[in-house]
């Protein structure tokens, strides 16, 4: 088997098929009939129909929309993805519009009306319980159903705008490196990928040549900041009639976590970045450095003896991966395979590929999908492990209503980490000197590096740009000295130097729909520490276990999920430090092994 490309077919032929523009229609025809009723939002009947029609018409759109941005990510130069991308975006801003009378009657309504509303035999309308007490919780600063109409309407072309802005910018830029074999022209996604891998030559070159493309579309990547910030706290103003609305408010929200939830967990990572900066000295040391650089913390680790770097083909890693996951359980070693054979991974590196890697799915068939790009490196091995948990934790909700089914980012990153943490286990467990022990024990050190460390460095970063985009816009060069400060901060002497364009390189801060990004990545990380814990805990009823936690994340605030599935309380500032006890381990555990390989 080759590195492999998706196949789309079981959605549409491609993007010329004719059944795109049909399903079109059928939400336009959606759109009128909600609009239609929105005089009798009243009647529970028309409530319970407006809430078919928008399902059946959001699962239409989401599924063009995933379509679309498959084939912009294996390509942003193809125009006709992008204008259908734009084209949905639009869509489903008017139906978000025509569904907003229902939604204000929804958040306003009293408890015997909703009962009434959930009393109804299809699973799109009765499963609708948790979110519509979403939308109460949220009625205090809902704006007036044309406030709200209006508002949507501008997000297509203002708001979300500078976020394609940044897709289109990135997509297209090309990067020079300068190493001494002489220069070489690479896409942003394929110089960005070469600083995971063990091409070390390259990394410095790689590292400054991205300085350079960021540099030269700085003011751009700034504006593009500013925009999305000074929308949001705009917007957060005009929420604000009736009690103060924070920054922070709106991503707590979306990933359903309290604010004391939040502040916990990055008092015990401040508490504790002594377990970070650790596990970067320690790799810093192996590659005969006295602190890493910005440019090879997320590198493979340097061979310890004369032996090349592990190199994995596509083929081997589906086979380290299913042998890894079928000691969990042989379902989940059965569905790495449904998803090779189905052609649900597109893999293989090409010109004009989006930086990173992702998961997203088919709504109206339930088929999971995996993006990244392959290069071979253990790193790359346990990225697609992770996609792939991802994959595997929508693929057992695929029985629930939709409606179930949308987890916010804090416990989408449950299964996906908890996915990583067996294939490292499995490595491990399987490694036959102290030298192989040290190569698995490798991706816990950068594990730990990147999210006890450069997780924070995010959000820290995010925070304070927010704090101080209240006062006026901030240019290129003091968010590039908020970076280096921030960085500093929290690297401390394992890393020399920052990276000071961070904040315009990593896409994350220019995603126009989601601000704060980032955090979900620590708490998912810590949080799946708990959740793997149990595996030896439980022993033969894990598993059952853990598929009931997986289906309740669509339907349960976070903190409800880890009170019923682990008895612990999210705000206790122990619970996080309970898992950066875990991560601690094994970096002690690499530390012990190193000093015995270099003793002998």
């Amino acid at each position: 088997m080759t590195t492999p490309k998706w196949n789309l077919t079981v959605a549409y032929r491609d993007l010329n098929d004719e059944k795109i523009q049909q399903d079109i229609e059928l939400v336009k025809k959606s759109i009128q009939l909600l609009e239609g009723f929105a005089q009798d939002r009243q009647q529970v009947s028309t409530i319970q129909n407006a809430i078919q029609t928008k399902e059946a018409a959001s699962t239409l759109l989401a599924t063009m929309n995933t379509v679309a941005t498959c084939y912009a990510s294996t390509n942003a130069t193809n125009s006709q993805a992008k204008t259908m991308i734009g084209r949905l975006a639009q869509l489903a801003s008017e139906l978000e519009q025509a569904f907003t009378p229902y939604t204000d009657t929804l958040a306003h309504a009293n408890s015997e009306f909703v009962e009434h509303v959930l009393h109804h035999p299809d699973p799109a309308v009765a499963g609708q319980g948790f979110q519509i007490s979403l939308l109460q919780r949220e009625a205090k600063t809902q704006l007036s159903v044309t406030e709200e109409q209006l508002l949507t309407a501008m997000q297509v072309d203002g708001r979300d705008a500078w976020g394609r802005l940044y897709d289109n910018i990135t997509g297209s830029l090309q990067v020079e490196l300068e190493t001494k074999e002489g220069s070489e022209i690479l896409g942003f996604s394929q110089a960005a990928s070469l600083l995971y891998g063990g091409e070390f030559a390259k990394q410095e070159a790689a590292w400054k040549g991205i300085q350079v493309g960021m540099t030269k579309h700085k003011d751009s990547f700034a504006a593009i900041l500013n925009a999305l910030a000074g929308w949001r706290h705009n917007e957060a103003k005009k929420r604000a009639y009736q009690s103060e609305v924070h920054f922070l408010d709106d991503s707590l929200k979306a990933n359903r976590i309290e604010r004391a939830t939040l502040d916990a967990m990055m008092t015990a990572a401040e508490k504790r970045k002594d377990v970070g900066q650790l596990a970067g000295r320690l790799m810093a040391s192996v590659h005969g450095l006295d602190a890493m650089t910005p440019w090879n913390h997320l590198a493979s680790m340097p061979t310890l003896g004369d032996a090349a770097a592990q190199s994995y083909s596509f083929d081997e890693a589906i086979d380290v991966i299913k042998d890894a996951f079928a000691s969990v359980n042989g379902e989940m070693a059965e569905f790495v395979q449904l998803m090779v054979d189905n052609g649900w991974i597109d893999a293989e590196p090409s010109d004009n590929r989006r930086l990173g890697a992702y998961c997203t799915k088919l709504s109206a068939t339930r088929t999971p999908l995996v993006f990244m790009t392959w290069g071979g490196s253990r790193s790359d091995l346990l990225t697609l492990a992770h996609e792939l948990g991802h994959a595997f934790h929508n693929w057992v909700m695929r029985d629930l209503p939709l409606c179930q089914t949308r987890y916010p980012m804090t416990l989408a990153e449950t299964a996906s980490i908890f996915a990583e943490n067996v294939v490292r286990d499995h490595l491990l467990a399987n490694a036959k000197t102290a030298e192989e022990q040290l190569e698995m024990l490798w991706e816990e050190l950068s594990s730990a590096y990147a999210l006890t460390i450069n997780i924070p460095v995010r959000y820290e970063f995010e925070k304070r740009f927010y704090e101080q985009r209240l006062d006026g816009e901030l240019d290129a060069e003091q968010l590039c000295e908020l970076m280096s400060a921030t960085w500093e901060k929290w690297y401390g002497d394992s890393m020399t130097g920052s990276d000071p364009y961070f904040w315009a390189s990593k896409l994350h801060f220019s995603i126009s729909e989601i601000s704060f990004y980032n955090y979900p990545y620590l708490f998912g990380y810590l949080f799946s520490q708990a959740v793997y814990a149990q595996r030896d805990e439980k022993g033969d009823a894990f598993f059952d276990d853990y598929i009931s936690l997986l289906r309740d994340t669509g339907s349960m605030l976070a903190e409800g999920v880890v009170e019923r599935h682990l008895g612990q309380d999210l705000a206790n500032e122990a619970f996080w430090l309970q898992g950066i006890g875990k991560i601690e381990e094994k970096v002690r555990l690499f530390e012990r092994l190193l000093l015995e390989v270099r003793s002998e």
